[in-house]
């Protein structure tokens, strides 16, 4: 039977980021988003809004981004996969939650030191390598574009 687990969020930070080491030395950040859908209420023609409130849990490089650029109250656009935890609390009772691993991050606004980051993806993949380290040259511009007439359109 085949499966998919993907979820796509938009949403605020409810808290700041709380960053983690594990004995390996892999960094986990865990931080709460409020995702609000807003809508009219079919009986009374008012606008309603919902709020639903999501653990999610970012890894390794990711963590030390979401640590640095984030925190309450920030806009945040996420992709990750669902994850069911189910445990027995201290007094018998079974208990379970849902939480969201991000595997793909988008930071909406500012830094938190008001330096601007344009908004742009944070994923698990290393950083392109700066241009100048770069053992290729890119050609320069030309100098002027080549003129085309009606007769050169090839339809």
């Amino acid at each position: 039977m085949a499966s998919y687990n993907k979820v796509i969020l938009m949403g605020n930070l409810t808290r700041d980021p709380e960053m983690k080491f594990l004995p390996s030395g892999t960094s986990v950040v865990n931080f709460g988003l409020a995702v609000s859908e807003r809508y009219t209420d079919r009986q009374s023609g008012e606008q309603k809004e919902s709020v639903c409130f999501v653990d999610v849990a970012a890894w390794g490089r990711q963590a030390e981004i979401v640590n640095e650029y984030l925190s309450k109250g920030s806009p945040v656009f996420l992709e990750g996969s669902l994850k069911f935890d189910s445990w027995e609390a201290d007094d018998g009772t079974k208990r379970n939650k849902l939480s969201v691993t991000a595997f793909r991050i988008q930071l909406i606004g500012g830094r938190r030191d008001s330096d601007q980051m344009d908004g742009g993806y944070t994923d698990a993949q290393p950083a392109a390598a700066p241009a100048e380290s770069t053992p290729y040259q890119q050609a320069p511009a030309p100098s002027s574009a080549p003129s085309t007439t009606e007769d050169d359109i090839p339809f």
